[in-house]
């Protein structure tokens, strides 16, 4: 029988809707680093379903969320992961004691005009050069924990 190692981290993305943003960051995450690493997004006030916009900006560079739904902010599940980022300027949540939180204030590209699939590729293009910058420091963390 062949054991599985369990996640020793675990991540969960929060914006607004869980319809976008934090839906990206999840599915771009999953694709980066795969099962080594628990994977949650959630949403402060949780759309009704995925922005298709949103959902096709990843399919262009092969990440697939279509799966997905939008799922309202957990609490218990907030403290038990070791990190909560939030994106966007509209979510505020706080998940009390005990994970890491980081807040991404990423690209809106509305503010510049820019809108359509344009927009998302923008937006998805900022988030992911987040998630990769958060891949090394995880990275970079595991490797400084003795053995």
């Amino acid at each position: 029988m062949t054991e599985h190692a369990v996640p020793t981290r675990s991540i969960l993305f929060v914006c607004a809707k869980n319809a976008g943003k934090s839906q990206m960051a999840a599915g771009l995450m999953r694709a980066a680093v795969g099962d080594t690493v628990e994977i949650h997004s959630a949403g402060t006030r949780p759309g009704k379903a995925l922005n298709a916009m949103s959902v096709a900006a990843l399919r262009e560079v092969g990440v697939d969320v279509g799966g997905e739904h939008p799922k309202p902010t957990d609490p218990d599940l907030a403290g038990r992961m070791t990190h909560v980022i939030v994106l966007g300027r509209e979510a505020r949540f706080d998940p009390g004691p005990g994970p890491i939180v980081e807040t991404w204030d990423t690209d809106e590209p509305s503010d510049r005009g820019i809108e359509g699939a344009e927009r998302m590729r923008l937006i998805r293009d900022d988030i992911a050069a987040r998630v990769d910058d958060l891949v090394a420091r995880l990275n970079a963390s595991a490797a400084q924990r003795p053995v």
